[in-house]
């Protein structure tokens, strides 16, 4: 059994339209077609396999008498585990082993038409942008995809938040009091920008010659007390520190 053997391709996009047909056909047989895939598949026949043809239909026979064969054969004896598994288990493995299948014959005319290293892996390249027939039988790419965007919009939403804090973190900070020695117009400025600041336990104005907090919640400034007051004293009397 050749299958639709190639005789005239050369080309990668050849090798590659020809294992798009074989894909194509095998997938039909485990999908829209498994009542009559099933039925050919009977356990009290010979060793049975399924092959894709480059015309995207399917054929269940027996293999290729010649030896070498023409090309590489599939897995022999599908139709023997039929029975003995649940059908969704019979049809993966079936799906398992004709995309093993199909990575075979394309290489294998990859080979007989001398593809250099650029050709296979353009070749490989083009294979592996589809999905797998298992994949496509047993339902596992469509979870792949799920996830995949799943952690995508997870990924995008804490990039988000995360720029959402940093302002929010700048803003709070860009309040802070400046230094006792630095220039004149600083101090102006800086009063200027804090004159409407309200203190949020008493309710009283923003005054240049105070020490203030903000809440690193709710981000509301308040008046320090005399300890925090004396300590930010000390802070600006040792300009040198550490902390």
């Amino acid at each position: 059994m050749d299958g639709g053997t190639l005789q005239n391709a050369r080309t990668v996009d050849e090798v590659f339209r020809d294992f798009k047909g074989r894909r194509a056909g095998i997938i039909k047989a485990l999908t829209t077609d498994v009542a009559e895939f099933f039925e050919q598949c009977d356990p009290e026949k010979e060793n049975l396999c399924l092959y894709g043809l480059p015309n995207e239909q399917w054929e269940v026979t027996l293999p290729a008498e010649e030896v070498p064969p023409e090309l590489p054969e599939p897995a022999l004896g599908i139709n023997f585990a039929r029975d003995g598994m649940q059908e969704k288990d019979w049809l993966a493995l079936v799906a398992v082993h004709s995309d093993s299948w199909l990575l075979s014959v394309a290489h294998y005319f990859g080979a007989r038409f001398g593809f250099d290293k650029a050709d296979r892996k353009r070749l490989f390249s083009f294979i592996n942008d589809l999905p797998t027939i298992f994949e496509i039988v047993s339902g596992s790419g469509k979870k792949q995809t799920k996830e995949k965007s799943s952690v995508s919009n997870h990924s995008s939403n804490k990039s988000k938040s995360s720029a959402k804090a940093r302002e929010s973190e700048s803003a709070k900070y860009s309040k802070g009091v400046q230094p006792k020695d630095e220039d004149e117009g600083l101090e102006e400025e800086d009063e200027e920008e804090h004159g409407d600041t309200l203190c949020g336990a008493c309710g009283e104005n923003y005054a240049s010659d105070e020490f203030w907090i903000c809440c690193d919640i709710c981000e509301v400034w308040f008046h320090a007390t005399r300890e925090q007051d004396l300590d930010a004293e000390e802070m600006r009397i040792r300009p040198d520190s550490d902390i």
